[in-house]
């Protein structure tokens, strides 16, 4: 088995008496391990590296993806929920095939298990992976903003019994607000997703106590409020969002509704 300790310790500079094909694969199954010391110790980081020095060539980045789209139908946890990682890494390297998109978009309001970390697998992080890939995918001038938000908006809506615990609705908060600081967003396109968000949670006849996605769904969009007011940070500056007033309206309407329901 390979020792990655020591090839992160060279530099991550790939083995001469090893094919890069084979470190790749091992890569790939290292991040579906159960035991989180393999799957979110050195080689995630030693993949990280690969993909941004484009060390993979860009064929064999492709077919990571595949691979990566694919386990979103795994049925271990801890593979699905590293799978975004992944493709994060390849999109933000400027590698994207509709079909990840495609696949992501199936997965994420579907998947069932959204607990932060635990005791055995260590971090797992549904949604909060999903919300990094999310506005990764946003940012990209092949996908339409729309459809990230819609899906933004499907995540939050859809049935959960996990309260976030993990810093989860930040993440998601922060991924909505990358996404809206997009120039070539319609009004109607900023605000619209929220339209499912009012129909799920505004009805009177919600149950009480206050199911979990209410509870995730209210503190996400409170902070995204607020990202919207002061802008979304990228790196070191604050980004505003080109249609701030708009949302920031829509926001306080859809809350007012959820709150007064």
């Amino acid at each position: 088995m390979t020792d990655w300790d020591v090839i992160e310790a060279n530099g991550c500079a790939v083995p001469a008496d090893r094919r890069l094909d084979d470190l790749v694969g091992e890569l790939s199954l290292a991040l579906a391990d159960p035991d989180p010391l393999v799957r979110d110790g050195t080689p995630y980081s030693v993949l990280a590296t690969w993909i941004e020095r484009g060390v993979i060539p860009e064929a064999r980045r492709l077919e990571l993806g595949d691979e990566m789209a694919a386990r979103f139908g795994h049925p271990e946890v801890q593979a699905r929920t590293f799978a975004p990682l992944v493709l994060d890494m390849l999109v933000a390297r400027g590698d994207l095939r509709s079909a990840w998109v495609d696949a992501f978009e199936r997965w994420y309001p579907g998947e069932t298990d959204l607990r932060g970390r635990d005791a055995g697998l260590g971090w797992l992080h549904a949604a909060a992976h999903g919300a990094d890939l999310l506005a990764r995918l946003g940012l990209r001038p092949e996908v339409a903003p729309e459809r990230m938000l819609a899906l933004a908006a499907a995540r939050l809506t859809a049935p959960t019994t996990y309260v976030f615990d993990q810093l989860e609705d930040d993440r998601l908060a922060r991924a909505i607000g990358r996404v809206l600081t997009r120039p070539d967003l319609s009004e109607r396109q900023a605000v619209g997703w929220l339209d499912a968000v009012e129909v799920r949670f505004g009805a009177d006849s919600i149950a009480t106590p206050v199911p979990a996605e209410v509870t995730n769904c209210l503190r996400t969009l409170r902070l995204l409020y607020v990202l919207a007011d002061r802008g979304v940070r990228a790196d070191q500056d604050a980004v505003p969002l080109p249609l701030r007033e708009a949302v920031k309206s829509r926001l306080a309407q859809v809350l007012d509704r959820i709150v007064r329901r």
